[in-house]
């Protein structure tokens, strides 16, 4: 199957840019620590993009598309962007707290999928959100291929 890119003509579908405010705790996939520790940053997280949903005044969607984009501290090593997606998990549950998802399963949410940003002091955590359902089929298809699998 030979997918096309979009039409020139088509439209952008709505989006928006939701940044977590900058030093919130990011949890990687490659910390260790107490459960309960890591519930508090959970909580955290998921409340601060409920707040930054709600200030934007997102409207409920019936799908989307996350990305989440990581500035990580300014402290220069490598970094994997896919090891901070329990912060992404959280903040996408802050989504469909705040009204913007009824879910966030597989026929709700395409995503949450991770990209490295520019470094900040302190960390930041950024998503943006596109709806689904005003994106062409081609332009979706792009995003979500089908299972080419045997």
């Amino acid at each position: 199957m030979t997918m096309t890119a979009p039409e020139p003509h088509t439209t952008r579908p709505r989006a928006w840019r939701l940044a977590l405010p900058a030093e919130t705790t990011l949890i990687n996939a490659n910390d260790r620590m107490h459960p309960a520790k890591r519930a508090s940053f959970v909580k955290v997280i998921r409340q601060a993009a409920w707040a930054m949903a709600r200030h934007h005044k997102l409207p409920a969607l019936e799908r989307a598309h996350v990305f989440y984009v990581v500035h990580p501290d300014t402290k220069g090593r490598r970094r994997d962007p896919g090891n901070w997606s329990p912060s992404a998990k959280a903040a996408v549950d802050g989504l469909v707290d705040a009204g913007v998802l009824p879910d966030d399963d597989h026929t709700r949410l395409l995503g949450p999928d991770p990209r490295i940003g520019t470094p900040v002091k302190g960390a930041q955590l950024v998503l943006w959100v596109t709806d689904l359902d005003q994106i062409s089929p081609e332009h979706l298809q792009l995003l979500n291929p089908p299972d080419l699998a045997p």
